[in-house]
Protein backbone atom coordinates (compact mmCIF):
# COMPACT_ATOMS: atom_id res chain seq x y z
CA UNK A 1 0.00 0.00 0.00
CA UNK A 2 3.04 2.50 0.91
CA UNK A 3 4.30 1.87 -2.55
CA UNK A 4 1.20 3.20 -4.46
CA UNK A 5 3.58 6.17 -6.22
CA UNK A 6 6.37 3.16 -6.72
CA UNK A 7 9.31 3.98 -4.08
CA UNK A 8 9.73 7.31 -6.38
CA UNK A 9 10.30 8.84 -2.79
CA UNK A 10 12.12 6.24 -1.13
CA UNK A 11 15.23 7.86 0.06
CA UNK A 12 14.70 10.83 -1.20
CA UNK A 13 15.60 14.25 0.39
CA UNK A 14 11.86 15.85 0.63
CA UNK A 15 11.75 19.47 2.11
CA UNK A 16 8.52 20.50 3.25
CA UNK A 17 7.50 24.45 3.65
CA UNK A 18 4.71 24.65 6.33
CA UNK A 19 5.31 21.06 7.53
CA UNK A 20 3.63 22.23 10.98
CA UNK A 21 0.52 22.92 9.67
CA UNK A 22 -2.34 20.75 8.65
CA UNK A 23 -1.86 19.99 5.69
CA UNK A 24 2.02 20.36 5.84
CA UNK A 25 1.62 17.39 9.00
CA UNK A 26 -0.83 14.84 7.11
CA UNK A 27 2.19 15.33 4.12
CA UNK A 28 4.91 15.14 6.38
CA UNK A 29 3.43 11.89 7.82
CA UNK A 30 2.23 10.31 4.58
CA UNK A 31 5.80 11.17 2.96
CA UNK A 32 7.36 9.70 5.76
CA UNK A 33 5.03 6.10 5.75
CA UNK A 34 6.51 6.32 1.76
CA UNK A 35 10.09 5.83 3.37
CA UNK A 36 11.26 9.84 2.41
CA UNK A 37 13.72 12.00 4.23
CA UNK A 38 11.42 14.70 5.51
CA UNK A 39 12.90 17.59 6.36
CA UNK A 40 10.90 20.73 7.58
CA UNK A 41 10.66 24.19 7.40
CA UNK A 42 7.94 26.17 9.05
CA UNK A 43 7.14 28.45 12.17
CA UNK A 44 6.59 26.19 15.47
CA UNK A 45 2.91 25.09 15.72
CA UNK A 46 0.53 27.79 15.39
CA UNK A 47 -2.76 25.84 17.56
CA UNK A 48 -3.03 24.21 20.39
CA UNK A 49 -3.87 21.00 20.09
CA UNK A 50 -1.88 20.83 16.79
CA UNK A 51 -2.01 17.73 14.43
CA UNK A 52 2.37 18.19 14.21
CA UNK A 53 2.24 17.68 18.20
CA UNK A 54 -0.34 14.34 18.14
CA UNK A 55 1.71 12.88 15.35
CA UNK A 56 5.13 13.37 17.35
CA UNK A 57 6.13 14.47 13.83
CA UNK A 58 9.25 16.05 15.23
CA UNK A 59 10.80 12.83 16.15
CA UNK A 60 10.47 11.85 12.16
CA UNK A 61 11.57 15.00 10.20
CA UNK A 62 14.78 16.94 9.99
CA UNK A 63 12.64 20.66 11.25
CA UNK A 64 14.22 24.29 10.63
CA UNK A 65 11.46 25.93 12.51
CA UNK A 66 12.24 29.47 10.67
CA UNK A 67 10.16 31.93 9.19
CA UNK A 68 9.85 32.06 5.21
CA UNK A 69 9.54 35.55 5.07
CA UNK A 70 13.47 35.81 5.85
CA UNK A 71 15.43 34.81 2.70
CA UNK A 72 18.74 34.52 4.41
CA UNK A 73 17.59 31.89 6.88
CA UNK A 74 15.66 30.20 4.38
CA UNK A 75 18.16 30.19 1.20
CA UNK A 76 21.06 28.49 4.10
CA UNK A 77 18.57 25.58 4.78
CA UNK A 78 17.90 24.68 0.90
CA UNK A 79 21.56 24.94 -0.09
CA UNK A 80 22.43 22.98 3.01
CA UNK A 81 19.86 19.99 2.28
CA UNK A 82 20.15 20.66 -1.68
CA UNK A 83 16.40 18.85 -1.84
CA UNK A 84 14.93 16.44 -4.37
CA UNK A 85 11.50 17.65 -3.77
CA UNK A 86 10.23 20.69 -2.41
CA UNK A 87 6.71 20.72 -1.24
CA UNK A 88 5.66 24.58 -0.75
CA UNK A 89 2.99 24.64 1.40
CA UNK A 90 3.49 27.44 4.10
CA UNK A 91 1.20 30.44 3.99
CA UNK A 92 -0.93 32.51 5.72
CA UNK A 93 -4.30 30.59 4.70
CA UNK A 94 -6.94 32.26 6.71
CA UNK A 95 -9.52 35.06 4.73
CA UNK A 96 -10.12 36.34 7.95
CA UNK A 97 -6.85 36.66 9.33
CA UNK A 98 -5.95 38.53 6.37
CA UNK A 99 -8.22 41.50 6.49
CA UNK A 100 -6.50 42.22 10.50
CA UNK A 101 -3.10 41.06 8.89
CA UNK A 102 -2.54 42.17 5.20
CA UNK A 103 1.11 42.93 5.86
CA UNK A 104 1.90 39.79 6.98
CA UNK A 105 -0.27 37.90 4.83
CA UNK A 106 1.20 39.25 1.39
CA UNK A 107 5.03 38.64 3.16
CA UNK A 108 3.99 35.47 4.05
CA UNK A 109 2.44 34.48 0.50
CA UNK A 110 3.92 36.74 -1.65
CA UNK A 111 7.73 37.21 -0.41
CA UNK A 112 8.01 33.66 1.48
CA UNK A 113 6.95 32.07 -2.32
CA UNK A 114 9.51 34.69 -4.11
CA UNK A 115 11.98 33.74 -1.27
CA UNK A 116 11.85 29.88 -1.91
CA UNK A 117 12.31 30.28 -5.84
CA UNK A 118 15.21 32.85 -5.93
CA UNK A 119 16.97 29.84 -3.28
CA UNK A 120 16.31 26.94 -5.40
CA UNK A 121 18.54 28.61 -8.11
CA UNK A 122 21.66 27.86 -6.95
CA UNK A 123 20.58 24.10 -6.66
CA UNK A 124 22.72 21.96 -8.57
CA UNK A 125 21.36 18.81 -7.97
CA UNK A 126 18.04 17.83 -9.91
CA UNK A 127 15.18 19.12 -8.13
CA UNK A 128 11.15 18.62 -8.22
CA UNK A 129 9.15 21.93 -6.73
CA UNK A 130 5.65 22.02 -6.07
CA UNK A 131 4.30 25.08 -5.38
CA UNK A 132 0.74 25.01 -3.39
CA UNK A 133 -1.52 28.05 -3.99
CA UNK A 134 -5.24 28.19 -4.06
CA UNK A 135 -8.61 27.80 -5.48
CA UNK A 136 -8.82 31.55 -4.46
CA UNK A 137 -6.38 32.41 -6.68
CA UNK A 138 -8.92 33.07 -9.33
CA UNK A 139 -11.47 35.73 -10.33
CA UNK A 140 -14.71 34.55 -8.28
CA UNK A 141 -17.29 35.26 -10.48
CA UNK A 142 -19.75 33.31 -8.70
CA UNK A 143 -20.81 31.13 -11.48
CA UNK A 144 -22.02 27.55 -11.33
CA UNK A 145 -19.46 25.94 -13.28
CA UNK A 146 -16.01 24.98 -12.35
CA UNK A 147 -12.83 27.25 -12.68
CA UNK A 148 -10.34 25.97 -15.42
CA UNK A 149 -6.95 26.71 -15.03
CA UNK A 150 -6.95 29.07 -17.70
CA UNK A 151 -9.62 31.29 -16.56
CA UNK A 152 -8.35 34.91 -14.89
CA UNK A 153 -6.69 35.25 -11.60
CA UNK A 154 -8.19 37.98 -8.77
CA UNK A 155 -9.20 38.23 -5.53
CA UNK A 156 -11.01 40.67 -3.44
CA UNK A 157 -9.97 39.95 0.03
CA UNK A 158 -6.37 40.20 1.00
CA UNK A 159 -5.94 36.15 1.30
CA UNK A 160 -7.24 35.44 -2.59
CA UNK A 161 -5.41 38.83 -3.52
CA UNK A 162 -1.41 37.67 -2.45
CA UNK A 163 -2.44 33.95 -3.86
CA UNK A 164 -3.43 35.64 -7.39
CA UNK A 165 -0.48 38.10 -7.11
CA UNK A 166 2.12 35.17 -6.30
CA UNK A 167 0.54 33.23 -9.35
CA UNK A 168 1.51 36.00 -11.76
CA UNK A 169 5.30 35.84 -9.98
CA UNK A 170 5.86 32.05 -9.79
CA UNK A 171 4.69 32.29 -13.55
CA UNK A 172 7.34 35.02 -14.40
CA UNK A 173 10.14 33.41 -12.38
CA UNK A 174 9.79 30.11 -14.16
CA UNK A 175 9.55 31.90 -17.53
CA UNK A 176 12.56 33.61 -16.50
CA UNK A 177 14.89 31.86 -14.76
CA UNK A 178 13.72 28.13 -15.07
CA UNK A 179 13.91 26.29 -18.92
CA UNK A 180 11.99 23.14 -19.30
CA UNK A 181 15.73 21.26 -20.36
CA UNK A 182 17.50 22.93 -16.36
CA UNK A 183 17.85 20.98 -13.24
CA UNK A 184 14.58 22.20 -11.58
CA UNK A 185 10.98 21.37 -12.55
CA UNK A 186 8.35 23.68 -11.20
CA UNK A 187 4.57 22.74 -10.74
CA UNK A 188 1.42 24.77 -9.66
CA UNK A 189 -1.51 22.86 -7.61
CA UNK A 190 -4.57 24.67 -6.74
CA UNK A 191 -6.95 23.88 -3.72
CA UNK A 192 -8.95 24.42 -1.32
CA UNK A 193 -11.72 23.88 1.46
CA UNK A 194 -10.14 20.77 2.71
CA UNK A 195 -11.12 19.20 5.83
CA UNK A 196 -9.87 16.48 8.10
CA UNK A 197 -8.75 15.66 11.48
CA UNK A 198 -6.40 17.55 13.14
CA UNK A 199 -7.28 20.68 11.85
CA UNK A 200 -7.29 23.35 14.45
CA UNK A 201 -6.90 26.43 12.94
CA UNK A 202 -9.58 29.62 14.07
CA UNK A 203 -12.57 30.40 11.96
CA UNK A 204 -13.03 26.94 9.92
CA UNK A 205 -16.26 25.54 10.31
CA UNK A 206 -15.16 21.71 11.39
CA UNK A 207 -12.56 22.76 13.98
CA UNK A 208 -15.47 24.91 15.50
CA UNK A 209 -17.97 22.85 15.50
CA UNK A 210 -15.73 20.14 17.35
CA UNK A 211 -14.93 22.63 20.10
CA UNK A 212 -18.18 23.87 20.08
CA UNK A 213 -19.60 19.99 20.02
CA UNK A 214 -17.02 18.52 22.59
CA UNK A 215 -18.43 21.18 25.02
CA UNK A 216 -21.91 20.36 24.77
CA UNK A 217 -22.21 24.49 23.43
CA UNK A 218 -23.66 25.45 20.38
CA UNK A 219 -22.18 26.46 17.44
CA UNK A 220 -22.62 29.61 15.45
CA UNK A 221 -22.83 29.82 11.83
CA UNK A 222 -22.13 33.02 9.78
CA UNK A 223 -22.85 31.85 6.71
CA UNK A 224 -24.78 28.55 6.69
CA UNK A 225 -25.66 29.04 2.75
CA UNK A 226 -22.22 29.21 1.42
CA UNK A 227 -21.80 26.44 -0.27
CA UNK A 228 -17.82 24.68 -0.58
CA UNK A 229 -16.51 21.62 -2.44
CA UNK A 230 -15.70 19.75 0.56
CA UNK A 231 -12.75 17.32 0.21
CA UNK A 232 -10.50 15.66 2.68
CA UNK A 233 -7.43 16.83 2.86
CA UNK A 234 -5.58 13.48 1.51
CA UNK A 235 -7.12 13.82 -1.65
CA UNK A 236 -5.50 17.38 -2.86
CA UNK A 237 -2.24 15.60 -0.78
CA UNK A 238 -2.15 13.05 -3.28
CA UNK A 239 -2.59 15.50 -5.97
CA UNK A 240 0.26 17.20 -5.10
CA UNK A 241 2.15 13.76 -4.99
CA UNK A 242 1.13 12.59 -8.02
CA UNK A 243 2.39 15.63 -10.10
CA UNK A 244 5.71 15.68 -8.26
CA UNK A 245 6.46 12.51 -8.95
CA UNK A 246 5.27 12.38 -12.99
CA UNK A 247 6.96 16.33 -12.91
CA UNK A 248 10.08 14.54 -11.78
CA UNK A 249 10.37 12.13 -15.12
CA UNK A 250 8.08 14.71 -17.46
CA UNK A 251 9.77 17.71 -18.52
CA UNK A 252 6.48 18.60 -20.46
CA UNK A 253 4.92 19.05 -17.16
CA UNK A 254 7.06 21.97 -16.18
CA UNK A 255 5.22 25.28 -15.36
CA UNK A 256 1.60 23.62 -15.58
CA UNK A 257 -0.89 24.34 -12.74
CA UNK A 258 -3.39 21.81 -11.73
CA UNK A 259 -6.60 21.92 -10.31
CA UNK A 260 -7.43 19.19 -7.50
CA UNK A 261 -10.95 19.28 -6.16
CA UNK A 262 -13.70 16.85 -5.51
CA UNK A 263 -16.10 16.12 -8.00
CA UNK A 264 -19.21 18.80 -8.96
CA UNK A 265 -21.28 16.73 -7.23
CA UNK A 266 -19.57 17.49 -3.84
CA UNK A 267 -20.71 21.12 -3.41
CA UNK A 268 -22.88 21.54 -0.59
CA UNK A 269 -23.50 24.18 1.94
CA UNK A 270 -22.25 24.36 5.29
CA UNK A 271 -26.04 23.10 6.54
CA UNK A 272 -25.39 20.03 4.81
CA UNK A 273 -22.34 19.53 6.15
CA UNK A 274 -23.50 19.68 9.37
CA UNK A 275 -26.08 17.38 9.23
CA UNK A 276 -23.83 15.09 7.63
CA UNK A 277 -21.73 15.67 10.41
CA UNK A 278 -24.94 14.49 13.32
CA UNK A 279 -24.72 11.22 11.93
CA UNK A 280 -21.30 10.39 13.45
CA UNK A 281 -21.60 12.90 16.25
CA UNK A 282 -23.35 13.63 19.30
CA UNK A 283 -25.18 16.51 20.44
CA UNK A 284 -25.07 18.82 17.44
CA UNK A 285 -26.63 21.87 17.96
CA UNK A 286 -26.06 25.38 15.93
CA UNK A 287 -27.56 28.41 15.35
CA UNK A 288 -27.75 31.22 12.73
CA UNK A 289 -25.02 34.44 14.17
CA UNK A 290 -26.90 37.41 12.74
CA UNK A 291 -24.34 40.16 11.63
CA UNK A 292 -26.81 42.17 10.28
CA UNK A 293 -25.48 45.28 12.66
CA UNK A 294 -21.69 44.34 11.63
CA UNK A 295 -19.30 45.18 8.82
CA UNK A 296 -18.97 42.16 7.00
CA UNK A 297 -15.85 41.13 5.29
CA UNK A 298 -16.72 39.90 1.61
CA UNK A 299 -16.06 36.03 1.88
CA UNK A 300 -16.79 34.09 -1.89
CA UNK A 301 -20.38 32.34 -1.42
CA UNK A 302 -19.51 29.50 -4.32
CA UNK A 303 -16.48 28.32 -5.44
CA UNK A 304 -15.90 25.12 -7.33
CA UNK A 305 -12.84 23.84 -9.60
CA UNK A 306 -13.12 21.88 -13.03
CA UNK A 307 -10.22 18.96 -12.55
CA UNK A 308 -10.41 17.66 -16.21
CA UNK A 309 -6.36 18.36 -16.63
CA UNK A 310 -5.63 17.03 -13.80
CA UNK A 311 -7.59 13.73 -15.03
CA UNK A 312 -6.51 13.54 -18.23
CA UNK A 313 -2.51 14.85 -18.02
CA UNK A 314 -1.80 13.09 -14.66
CA UNK A 315 -4.26 9.81 -13.70
CA UNK A 316 -5.49 11.72 -10.75
CA UNK A 317 -9.37 12.14 -9.82
CA UNK A 318 -10.77 12.61 -6.23
CA UNK A 319 -11.33 9.51 -4.24
CA UNK A 320 -13.90 9.75 -1.06
CA UNK A 321 -17.21 10.10 -1.67
CA UNK A 322 -18.92 13.41 0.71
CA UNK A 323 -20.00 10.91 3.08
CA UNK A 324 -16.79 8.91 3.14
CA UNK A 325 -15.19 12.41 3.52
CA UNK A 326 -17.09 13.12 6.48
CA UNK A 327 -16.89 10.11 8.26
CA UNK A 328 -13.04 10.03 8.26
CA UNK A 329 -13.25 13.30 9.74
CA UNK A 330 -15.60 12.73 12.09
CA UNK A 331 -13.70 9.51 12.86
CA UNK A 332 -10.41 11.75 14.04
CA UNK A 333 -11.99 13.57 16.11
CA UNK A 334 -13.55 10.78 18.03
CA UNK A 335 -10.23 8.94 18.64
CA UNK A 336 -9.04 12.17 19.95
CA UNK A 337 -11.21 12.83 22.58
CA UNK A 338 -11.47 9.32 23.83
CA UNK A 339 -7.92 10.87 24.87
CA UNK A 340 -5.92 7.45 24.30
CA UNK A 341 -3.43 8.14 22.00
CA UNK A 342 -5.01 6.45 18.92
CA UNK A 343 -5.41 9.87 16.45
CA UNK A 344 -2.03 9.23 16.16
CA UNK A 345 -3.25 5.15 14.37
CA UNK A 346 -5.95 6.88 13.19
CA UNK A 347 -3.80 9.28 10.52
CA UNK A 348 -1.78 6.19 9.72
CA UNK A 349 -4.94 3.85 8.99
CA UNK A 350 -6.97 6.68 7.35
CA UNK A 351 -3.38 7.51 4.68
CA UNK A 352 -3.66 3.45 4.15
CA UNK A 353 -7.29 3.15 4.23
CA UNK A 354 -7.28 5.62 1.15
CA UNK A 355 -4.43 4.16 -0.71
CA UNK A 356 -6.64 0.76 -0.59
CA UNK A 357 -9.59 2.82 -2.30
CA UNK A 358 -7.25 4.70 -4.79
Amino acid sequence: MINMFNDVFLNKKILITGHTGFKGSWLSNWLYLAGAQVYGVSLPPGTNPSHFDELKLKNKVNNHFIDIRSFEKLNKVINDISPDFIFHLAAQALVVKSYQKSLETYQTNFMGTLNLLESIKKIKNKCTVILITSDKCYENKEWIWGYKETDDLGGIDPYSASKGASEIMIRSQILSFFPKIGNIKIGICRAGNVIGGGDWSAKRIIPDAIKAWSKKEILEIRNPNATRPWQHVLEPLSGYIQYAKQLSINCNLHGEAFNFGPSSEQNFSVVKLINEMSKHWENVNWQYKDEKNKDKLYEAGLLKLNCDKALNLLNWKPTLNFSQTVKFTIDWYKSFYTKNGSEKLQTEKQIKKYMELT
